[in-house]
């Protein structure tokens, strides 16, 4: 145990050595920061279920982090700020993906419905009202339950997406649902 808090403790020190150095101007130091934390970056995305576009993603976190680099106060490791960063660019665009998918599918069902001006009416106030329930949930309810509706994951999947466990998962959820639906039928 006191080797790995030993080894935990130079690491931090060699990444604070790293980070002033980059500050200072030498990008060899960004190039040692990028070599010792990518592998656990892309690892680290693969187990929040990316497949595809691991590198891309890596590469946008570390873009992220150098350009925030200033504002890192060391509270944590570098590679926990890291871990942290990737897994808000991960959320980000599963929120974009799923709003596009559902773009996608309401401009089909659009094509393939005709709409009467009352639908539209009352289809705009629902998306309102829906919008306002969400935005009175708290981060991890929205989180849950945005993880479980629009993006159809496992409570399992989402309490390793949300760094919680699966029963927790179930009960943000189940108190999503129950606001959501109080609020909208209000």
């Amino acid at each position: 145990m006191t080797e790995t808090i030993a080894d935990t403790s130079n690491d931090d020190a060699v990444d604070a050595a790293l980070v002033a150095r980059w500050q200072a101007g030498d990008e060899r130091a960004a190039t040692e920061l990028v070599r010792r934390h990518a592998p656990a970056l892309a690892r680290f995305a693969v187990s929040l279920g990316e497949r595809d576009e691991v590198e891309e993603l890596v590469q946008d976190t570390f873009v992220r982090a150098f350009q925030a680099l200033d504002g890192f106060r060391a509270d944590s490791s570098l590679r926990t700020w890291l871990f942290t960063i990737e897994r808000r660019l991960v959320l980000d665009r599963r929120r974009s993906q799923a709003r596009r998918r559902a773009r996608e599918s309401a401009e089909e069902a659009d094509a393939a419905i005709g709409h009467t001006a009352l639908d539209a009416v009352v289809a705009s106030e629902t998306q309102q009202r829906l919008t306002a329930a969400l935005d009175r949930l708290t981060p991890m309810q929205r989180e849950v339950f945005t993880l479980r509706v629009a993006e159809g994951r496992s409570y399992k999947e989402i309490a390793g997406i949300a760094g919680t466990t699966e029963g927790a998962a179930r009960v943000h959820y189940h108190n999503a649902m129950r606001a959501m639906k109080e609020f909208v039928d209000a």
